[in-house]
């Protein structure tokens, strides 16, 4: 394919979690996808791209990458002379990676050497981490490199702790009752100020405790339940995470979820989470009976992205 696409990501669990070391769980989200295109940049949203494109390719031309991932930085400057844009309907601040995508799009096309998902082993799985996370933190401050990455390979990632990552396979569920779900808070959110109120709450001596006794402990859990395909024990944690979420991220939990989010723990129908950063975007539902889920959550707008 002369444009390949890349797709969204869902981080299903590790939000703020994966900076204080704890294990992440993402998906790759094929509703969403972008690719770089070429055109006459006739309409303000090509011309705007095409402008952003241009500033990040001399933030790029910065950079001392690792000699084994370099890119190819004068190619994407004369490309960029040429109309070349990112064409995406990924939604921004939504928590779905939409410079997780760009970035992935951009490697792919300029690396001086050429790697596929299929092939690719662990040790470069990490150093790919680490070189889309200087990529990426020209978007929003520092960056782990995890959506990119995720993009990149399009494939399900276990972020195993800060370092290392692996591929991990996720066969999709049987059409069952049971699903994973998006829930549209109807506002866009921004990484930069939520994350800042996670670092002011890590001063915190108290939190900080609560976070690795309570919130990793629930959030690894809930992997190894899922991977494992251990439902009921899953549940279980996944209510104690949200619960957790619920007392701990208030400020993450847009107002217009906040009693969605205490309906689902008051009646167990099902657990809300965040998906990304919060403040807004999407976040995550869980359910074991979607069909009285989606009558609860009437007049929010839902997207099932896994069944079980």
């Amino acid at each position: 394919m002369a444009n390949p696409l890349f797709y969204a990501k869902i981080l299903l669990f590790g939000e703020y979690g994966i900076i204080e070391n704890s294990q992440g769980l993402t998906l790759p989200y094929s509703f969403y996808k972008g690719c770089l295109q070429f055109s006459n940049l006739d309409t303000d949203f090509e011309k705007q791209s095409n402008a952003h494109l241009v500033n990040y390719a001399q933030y790029l031309a910065s950079l001392d990458l690792p000699k084994d991932f370099g890119l190819d930085i004068e190619k994407f400057q004369a490309d960029l002379k040429e109309g070349m844009y990112f064409d995406s309907n990924i939604p921004q601040g939504y928590g779905v990676g939409s410079s997780g995508a760009l970035v992935a799009a951009i490697y792919e096309r300029y690396s001086f050497v050429k790697r596929t998902p299929e092939t690719i082993n662990k040790n470069d799985l990490k150093e790919l981490k680490k070189v889309f996370g200087t990529l990426e933190s020209y978007f929003h401050g520092k960056s782990s490199g995890i959506d990119p990455l995720i993009c990149y390979m399009n494939l399900p990632i276990l972020i195993e702790d800060k370092d290392s990552v692996d591929k991990v396979n996720i066969a999709q569920g049987q059409e069952g009752k049971g699903a994973i779900f998006l829930i549209d808070s109807g506002q866009v959110g921004e990484t930069g100020p939520m994350i800042q109120i996670f670092f002011e709450k890590l001063k915190n001596e108290g939190f900080r405790k609560t976070l690795k006794d309570e919130f990793i402990r629930y959030n690894n859990a809930c992997i190894d339940n899922f991977l494992n395909k251990e439902m009921t024990p899953f549940f279980r944690n996944l209510k104690k995470l949200s619960y957790w979420a619920y007392e701990h991220f208030r400020p993450m939990i847009p107002e217009s979820i906040f009693n969605a989010w205490k309906n689902g723990l008051e009646t167990n129908a099902y657990y809300l989470k965040l998906c990304g950063s919060g403040g807004g975007g999407y976040i995550l539902g869980f359910t074991k009976d979607y069909e009285k889920a989606e009558k609860m959550l009437e007049g929010f707008h839902k997207e099932v992205i896994y069944r079980f």
